[in-house]
């Protein structure tokens, strides 16, 4: 069996018209009883995220879904996050559930055989989905050995702008406003802050106050630990690879001698006493539970991983204690590329398993998702109830702009805004539907009117409105041919696997070594942990990944052929 590689086609090349997409072997699909619409269905689901709003459809959005489509979900997530484990049990057993997100597991799927080729389903019964794609549909193909269609991605908005920024190193505003508004560029202006505000300030709410945590638990350690070691060296976020924009090589980004410095800084933290000492031990329930305390002053982060934490501050009337967004850098000659383009949004989304009873009533499922209806009903809520209409536009009220802002986990759970995004391919922020209103909510007056008044008067004293005014802008930076490397399920030859979870078990064990060291071990250290990745095994797992890069901006140079 050939090896298969997640790639697709460069969509602004290309004018394909996805008829002409045809996946070897593809059988038509067969109408059963059930692929009336009017039947009412039960379809079984695994998300390989947590979820911890899910409500088995009981909330507001989910009822009008199943009232509008009688589809009920039975849905299953990984509690822990990824899902890696719950599929090689699926792919071991071959028993699944109809429908399937998952993330970069698509290759043990594909190549286990569990996951239908989509073409025929979305030619015939994908008006929606071809609607939201266009041309761009061709650049879903598997890869250049077989063009099937095998996942509808589904995590990213067709078309989107961000408007504000979720990442980067997390201040205070409390702290902020105590010291000025300090300009903050390096990692030494975020470190001086810290200190400064926890000298003045050595308890908070009769807590010691913890100047810097960090999240390592399991994977997250990627999130908070590993990851900010590129992104504040001026690379941008290719998973764990940094891949040269030149000549396309990619090698693990650990190995580049500004990071070691990153990590040297992070070292110098914990033995200065200003990095949590319980970093590398506490599970994610303890992080988050010492940010709903107030006294955690920074963070290095995205908001998602401290979202419910943030939301019990401003729920308690800690809306000061809650944070904001700085582009944060080792030295000064180096930008944050948080926005650098990516191109048309692929990668992670949702496929139909082998073991789906009911194909076509399924995709008629997903593209129902994909309408204008759906979209705006799982962006907004029920009009009357989450948003009103007024003057021929889409305007939510104040009391439910506040439990969105200071309650957001709660206030999903119980109306299920956005909280069925994943079930459809859908148009990102920016994009306006034919009304004229946006799509989400996620627009800068709507993001601006969500902003707590510690939040405006912080970006006030920065001259910004929103937080990704602070960060360098995409016109700063080339598109990425590659897009973003971290969507790309990888070689999925045994070899190259195996040396990846090797390079992946000696970060995870050398990097907290290293940080946790008297300064006078950590090159020592440092220095034994590159010399393992660079043994010929992990060359030649990298000299892979570089060819599946390479491999991927050839093919999206070139417009597609039909199978």
């Amino acid at each position: 069996m050939p090896r298969k590689l997640f790639r697709y086609a460069l969509a602004p090349m290309l004018v394909v018209a996805l008829a002409s997409v045809t996946a070897c072997g593809s059988s038509d699909p067969v109408e059963t009883e059930t692929s009336d619409v009017s039947t009412p269905i039960t379809i079984s689901f695994f998300g390989s995220d947590a979820n911890p709003t899910w409500n088995n459809m009981q909330d507001d959005v989910g009822k009008a879904i199943t009232k509008a489509t009688n589809v009920t979900l039975n849905a299953e997530y990984d509690v822990s996050g990824g899902g890696t484990q719950k599929i090689a049990l699926m792919t071991a057993s071959g028993d699944y559930p109809d429908m399937i997100t998952p993330k970069g597991s698509i290759s043990k799927l594909v190549e286990a055989g569990a996951l239908i080729d989509l073409t025929d389903l979305i030619n015939k019964y994908g008006p929606n989905i071809k609607k939201v794609y266009g041309d761009d549909l061709a650049r879903l193909q598997y890869s250049k050995e077989d063009p099937s269609i095998y996942v509808l991605p589904t995590n990213a908005g067709v078309g989107q702008t961000s408007f504000d920024a979720g990442g980067g190193f997390e201040v205070q505003n409390a702290v902020m406003k105590e010291l000025g508004y300090p300009k903050i560029e390096t990692v030494k202006d975020f470190e001086k802050v810290l200190k400064e505000y926890k000298e003045k300030n050595p308890t908070i709410n009769g807590q010691p106050t913890i100047p810097l945590s960090l999240n390592a638990d399991d994977w997250k350690i990627q999130i908070t630990v590993t990851n900010p070691a590129f992104l504040s060296t001026g690379a941008p976020d290719d998973g764990e690879f940094y891949i040269d924009p030149e000549t396309y090589e990619a090698q693990l980004h650990y190995k580049r001698p500004e990071e070691k410095e990153y990590f040297r800084w992070l070292n110098h933290m914990y033995n200065e006493g200003l990095l949590d000492p319980e970093t590398f031990t506490q599970k994610t329930d303890q992080y988050n539970s010492k940010i709903a305390s107030g006294r955690v002053l920074g963070l290095i982060d995205q908001d998602w991983d401290y979202q419910q934490a943030e939301n019990a501050l401003k729920s308690s009337g800690m809306t000061e204690r809650a944070y904001g967004h700085y582009p944060v850098q080792l030295t000064t000659e180096t930008k944050d590329r948080s926005f650098q383009d990516i191109g048309a949004p692929v990668g992670y989304g949702i496929g139909i398993t082998t073991s789906a009873k009911d194909p076509i009533r399924i995709i008629k499922f997903l593209d129902w998702m994909s309408s204008d209806e759906a979209q705006v009903l799982n962006q907004w809520g029920i009009e009357g109830k989450q948003y009103n209409m007024k003057d021929g536009k889409r305007v939510i009220p104040a009391d439910v702009q506040d439990m969105k802002t200071n309650d957001n986990t709660n206030f999903v759970k119980t109306t299920g805004v956005s909280g069925y995004t994943i079930f459809g391919v859908h148009y990102g922020d920016g994009v306006k539907d034919p009304s004229g209103n946006y799509y989400t909510t996620n627009f800068p007056e709507q993001i601006i009117a969500g902003y707590t008044a510690s939040e405006k008067e912080t970006l006030k004293a920065y001259g910004a409105t929103t937080w990704k005014d602070l960060f360098p802008q995409k016109d700063e930076f080339p598109v990425k041919p590659w897009g973003a490397a971290y969507n790309l399920p990888a070689p999925d030859d045994q070899e190259y696997t195996v040396n990846f979870q090797k390079g992946q078990d000696i970060v995870r064990k050398r990097i907290p070594e290293a940080i946790l060291a008297s300064p006078e071990e950590f090159d020592g250290i440092y220095d034994e942990m590159v010399a393992e990745l660079s043994t010929e095994p992990m060359k030649k797992m990298e000299a892979s990944y570089t060819q599946m890069i390479k491999d991927t901006v050839e093919l999206w140079s070139k417009p597609v052929t039909a199978k």
